[in-house]
């Protein structure tokens, strides 16, 4: 049970840096747009306390976690030149090592989610407008 607890806290530490370094790659301006785009929405979802599926939902809850984050920052990775990969996982690495902390990222992941918010209203307005004109 050690040993487990071991790895899952090193596979932790691993997401948190990788996500971390996608963040980086993110302002990065050799980052494609394509990667750019992954990437911000795979740190957002990481380090954002909001969830697709929430975690009191049992088995779906934690499963969204597990697979979701690895999965897109495995995507955002793969598309992220490489020299701008390892200088923004050096860059990570650092920044996690100076403070236990990143609070940094809140504004971004606040400002991404009442961005999604605000398009999931615009479209529902329009939708409700435009069937509404139809009868």
């Amino acid at each position: 049970m050690k040993r487990l607890m071991e790895r899952w806290r090193a596979r932790t530490a691993e997401l948190r840096t990788d996500a971390l370094t996608l963040y980086y790659a993110y302002r990065d301006p050799r980052t494609p747009r394509l990667a750019r785009v992954i990437s911000i929405c795979a740190a957002a979802y990481a380090f954002s306390p909001i969830d697709l599926v929430p975690d009191f939902i049992p088995i779906l809850g934690h499963l969204d976690d597990m697979v979701l984050v690895p999965l897109g920052i495995a995507a955002a990775i793969r598309l992220v030149p490489e020299n701008v990969l390892l200088e923004c996982r050096m860059r990570a690495r650092e920044t996690l090592s100076e403070r236990p902390r990143l609070l940094g990222a809140a504004p971004v992941i606040i400002t991404l989610w009442v961005a999604l918010i605000a398009a999931a209203a615009y479209v529902l307005y329009t939708q409700a407008l435009a069937g509404g004109s139809a009868d």
